[in-house]
């Protein structure tokens, strides 16, 4: 029997939020798919934090102007300055959290390095990276373009180039988000091998927050500075992998 090794291909996200890090985590490789279309108003470019007044964004700018139909990796920064501007409004919000004094550190450092870089998703992707470390998991990353040719990507319909980014990867198995349920095709990656499986959220439960009742919907920044790292690894359920 062939041993297993699971593939997700996902679209780079900034500081996505813990289910992202949960199927992380059950994976051997986390396939960044950047290559394909931007979409504007997305969580390519922003994510959510609590603070005292409640739920608020945090977004990265990007010059968006001409560039419709740009791929995710080819969209620019659009103010150098942003990172100082997140840094400060997360550590104003999690200032008093129980993990605050465990995490900011490792929190600051990503931002140090992820600031300068001019391009988005390599802010995200060095972000990700970088709290997927702190997380101790053991995934490893790649760009989609870093397996097969971005031009070959392009020529592709979307299930053709997840089949193929899967089995480039050397995947036996496909880990899908639930929601791509009603239009993956299963059995075209059964006729390359490979067998499609489904995450479920419903293990990852409430945990203590900092601003009033549970706000599931916010960037692994609100665990992590919540529960410090090993807290948060508990709450991916990661030790039970």
């Amino acid at each position: 029997m062939s041993a297993v090794f699971r593939v997700a291909i996902v679209q780079s996200s900034y500081v996505p939020w813990r289910g992202a890090f949960a199927l992380m985590a059950r994976c051997d490789q986390y396939v960044f798919l950047d290559s394909v279309q931007f979409t504007r108003r997305d969580w390519r470019t922003r994510n959510r934090i609590k603070t005292a007044q409640g739920p608020a964004w945090l977004t990265i700018p990007v010059k968006q102007k001409g560039n419709y139909h740009a791929p995710i990796d080819a969209i620019e920064i659009a103010e150098p300055g942003w990172a100082a501007q997140h840094l400060r409004r997360i550590e104003e919000s999690y200032a008093r959290a129980e993990g605050f004094g465990q995490a900011i550190g490792l929190v600051r450092d990503g931002y140090a390095a992820a600031g300068p870089e001019p391009m988005l998703s390599r802010v995200n992707q060095h972000l990700t990276q970088s709290i997927a470390t702190a997380l101790g998991l053991t995934t490893r990353f790649t760009a989609d373009v870093d397996l097969i040719p971005r031009e070959d990507l392009r020529a592709m319909d979307p299930t053709a180039r997840l089949i193929a980014l899967a089995a480039a990867a050397g995947a036996t198995h496909y880990l899908s988000g639930p929601s791509a349920r009603a239009y993956l095709d299963e059995s075209a990656f059964a006729a390359r091998g490979i067998s499609v499986e489904w995450m479920s959220y419903d293990g990852l439960g409430a945990y203590p927050q900092l601003w009033g009742p549970f706000e599931p919907a916010v960037s692994i920044l609100d665990p992590l500075l919540t529960l410090g790292p090993d807290g948060t690894r508990s709450a991916l359920r990661v030790d039970a992998v």
